[in-house]
């Protein structure tokens, strides 16, 4: 793939047309003299080519057509796919320039020009990422090339490309945290980490340590992560604008569990491989906040990630165990793998107690019962206003994020009600699971502020490759909580 992809104009540029299917003869509007009109004319005629979306033909000049599949058809996500194989396409020319002339032809209601820059630049920037940074002297990975720089001729398009490129790189940084291994990414270093990137895109950074922690009382946290030799903290970042929304103050908090071995509520057989992924909440937190201060959001943002590693040691917190919130709320200990939401809880908390914000939003890979509800392809969603609710729909359509929204009932709440101590961290049976995690952090939320949870467990990773992300971290949620910050300006 590409060290960079750049908004800029490079010599002997590779203009990329956009056709749909059943095409006759090049679209106009797209720059190319008669010469290369009858090419991708050709192109289009060529035997075997249908024009399905993102299906691609190269012209003997170098122009590369690129399918869009029926217009009827055409969908806002069909945009950002394009994108992603666009960049592996043009990563096999070994180009070092793209000329983008794709919105011929692109109705208005699917997207205007400055969305589809928008959209190709985060598809384009999406698929441009690896897992290459820990390659060694066997590595069969072939060098990045030099950057590649994309252009449009129209200065909204333009636009547009710089955006979905800022977002993309957003994500990216939360790909390559929650890509870290834990012998490497632990709460002290996503603290050095979270100092490093603030400075960097000019966030405010506090973090709270385990001895402040203590003297806090944030129980959940401090008894979650006291096992590790890697004490558990808690990042705050700050975005504060100069000129910014006024009445609105959002809280971002992400859960940031370095590793999880389950303590001593032990994963069995491989099911604690791949669990660096959950601290990909924290992680998209991170990303979300990078973005905003990138662009410039006008919107007041605290970002919140506590951070601890779940591990089995002689004064780990064990089950029936029973610890002290932040907010006084007294925990029985169930379960030890269900150290999510004992971090989310102190952390929002101590963001109702001492941030006083309008909304909270937390996200966490908090329940496997999400991942049985909507497997792979959506987030559950939990909300208690039906304006934050439909602002983060909203959101999801935009960016192809998908939600969907479960109940969070007082039944459920009387649910997690426990024996000996206010709540449990986990219920008895297995009922409602991803509902109870949601049930449970409901306890530190304050009634009057607006909140959202939003369980990532299915959809912060896959498996295998696809068009816009390798095998890995995806960065869910970094464009979703953008977007729906950017909701408020």
């Amino acid at each position: 793939m590409f060290t960079s992809i750049r908004v800029a104009s490079g010599r002997s540029p590779v203009t990329v047309v956009g056709v749909f299917a059943k095409a006759e003869g090049a679209p106009r509007g797209t720059g190319l003299d008669a010469r290369g009109r009858a090419r991708v004319a050709d192109a289009i005629a060529t035997p075997g080519f249908r024009g399905d979306a993102g299906e691609m033909l190269a012209t003997p000049g170098g122009e590369l057509v690129v399918g869009l599949g029926k217009k009827e058809e055409l969908k806002t996500e069909t945009l950002r796919t394009v994108g992603g194989r666009l960049a592996r396409r043009l990563d096999r020319m070994k180009a070092r320039a793209a000329r983008l002339e794709v919105t011929a032809g692109i109705p208005a209601k699917v997207a205007r020009a400055h969305d589809v820059g928008r959209l190709l630049g985060e598809g384009l920037g999406l698929a441009n990422w690896r897992v290459d940074f820990f390659d060694g002297k066997a590595t069969r990975t072939p060098a990045a090339r030099p950057a590649l720089s994309v252009t449009a001729s129209t200065n909204d398009v333009r636009a547009g490309l710089r955006e979905g490129l800022v977002l993309a790189a957003a994500a990216n940084e939360a790909r390559r945290v929650a890509a870290t291994p834990p012998n490497i990414c632990n709460p002290p270093w996503i603290a050095r980490e979270a100092r490093r990137l603030a400075k960097a895109h000019g966030l405010t950074c506090r973090v709270i340590s385990y001895a402040e922690a203590k003297k806090l009382g944030m129980g959940g946290i401090v008894n979650v992560g006291k096992g590790s030799a890697a004490k558990p903290c808690m990042v705050i970042l700050e975005h504060k604008p100069a000129r910014a929304k006024k009445g609105v103050k959002v809280a971002l908090v992400g859960k940031t569990m370095t590793y999880d071995t389950g303590g001593y509520s032990l994963k069995i057989s491989n099911s604690m491989k791949g669990m660096k992924y959950d601290g990909n909440g924290g992680c998209a937190v991170l990303g979300t906040m990078l973005a905003l201060a990138d662009l410039k959001v006008p919107v007041h943002t605290v970002g919140l990630l506590p951070a601890a590693e779940n591990m089995v040691a002689a004064d780990s917190y064990r089950p029936d165990d029973i610890i002290s919130m932040y907010n006084d709320v007294s925990v029985e200990v169930t379960n030890t793998d269900a150290e999510g939401r004992l971090i989310l809880g102190d952390a929002l908390a101590y963001a109702c107690k001492r941030l006083k914000p309008t909304t909270i939003i937390d996200t966490a890979t908090l329940t496997g019962g999400v991942v049985v509800a909507l497997g792979k392809w959506s987030a559950g969603l939990f909300c208690n206003d039906d304006p934050l609710r439909r602002r983060i729909e909203e959101a999801a359509d935009a960016t192809g994020e998908r939600v969907w929204t479960l109940p969070l009932w007082e039944e459920h709440r009387d649910f997690m009600r426990a024996k000996h101590a206010d709540i449990w961290n986990s219920g008895p049976k297995r009922d409602g699971h991803p509902i109870q995690g949601a049930a449970f952090l409901s306890y530190f939320v304050d009634d009057e502020i607006p909140w959202a949870h939003i369980d990532i467990a299915g959809v912060s990773d896959v498996d295998s490759n696809t068009p816009l992300h390798v095998a890995g971290p995806t960065g869910f949620g970094v464009r979703l909580l953008t977007e729906t910050v950017r909701s408020y300006c």
